[in-house]
């Protein structure tokens, strides 16, 4: 991979389920160290282009690569790699769910040290160096010894950003992360994101937190009905948007904002 390529690029990507087609020819391009929101009504095919890039859900049609590893869909006639392969490109590829996901049965510092070990070989001892470290990155190394269910939703949604960072990805997917949360703990997981993407981690984002996609995201793409319908710098996006669909969908939050500037 040259050092203009882009991290993250989907090309003509298809998947259907049935007769229903949820991703329509989906082509988007992801800067290295760009963070990119994407924005659109429940339905419109966000979280499925989400688990296509990670491979959880497989296209029918289409590319996609990630770093310097691509891999084409044909349909039928599409040979996926070895589980060897397919396990390193998901490790490349580091998944926030809406919902934890923790292994019950370890602590915190067991969580995240889990997969170092398991699928990277790593030391225990190395596993359990970096765990500690990702748990202070994300305000919690002094949960290391907890167990899950002694943590409120924001800190276990922090420790599975910390597992997921223990993987060393080369991009991070957040699938509505904080949707799952109780208002109050929403502003937890997003400043964890939002250092993140300070520091220059490649990540594309499904949210409905649209003030935090305006803030933190350097671009937004407004899907509807399997289709990215508009992309563009996040302010110019969310600000003034050019599509009516995409004004349609933003109309409610411009007129939340008005209220409270009028207030």
């Amino acid at each position: 991979m040259n050092d203009d390529a882009p991290m993250i690029e989907v090309s003509h990507l298809v998947k259907r389920f049935g007769d229903h087609v949820v991703l329509k020819d989906v082509s988007l391009r992801v800067e290295k160290g760009q963070a990119v929101a994407l924005i659109g009504p429940s339905g419109s095919g966000k979280s499925t282009l989400l688990r296509c890039l990670n491979l959880l859900t497989i296209p029918d049609e289409g590319t996609v690569r990630i770093g310097r590893d691509s891999l084409q869909f044909q349909g039928s006639a599409t040979r996926l790699p070895g589980d060897a392969v397919l396990a390193g490109f998901r490790a490349r590829t580091g998944m926030v769910f809406q919902h934890f996901n923790l292994f019950p049965h370890m602590t915190v510092l067991g969580n995240v040290m889990e997969g170092p070990v398991t699928v990277l070989r790593q030391p225990k001892a190395q596993a359990a160096e970096v765990a500690r470290e990702l748990l202070g990155k994300v305000g919690l190394l002094d949960k290391a010894g907890t167990w899950p269910d002694k943590l409120s939703g924001g800190q276990k949604q922090r420790v599975a950003i910390a597992r997921a960072l223990a993987m060393r990805p080369q991009v991070m997917l957040f699938d509505e992360a904080t949707s799952a949360l109780d208002p109050e703990l929403v502003g937890e997981v997003l400043r964890v994101i939002k250092v993140l993407a300070e520091e220059g981690m490649t990540m594309l984002l499904v949210t409905h937190e649209m003030s935090f996609a305006r803030e933190v995201a350097d671009c937004v793409a407004f899907m509807r009905d399997g289709v990215i319908v508009e992309f563009g710098p996040a302010r110019q996006v969310i600000d003034a948007p050019r599509e009516a669909e995409t004004r349609a969908f933003l109309a409610r939050f411009h007129e939340g904002r008005e209220r409270l500037v009028a207030q």
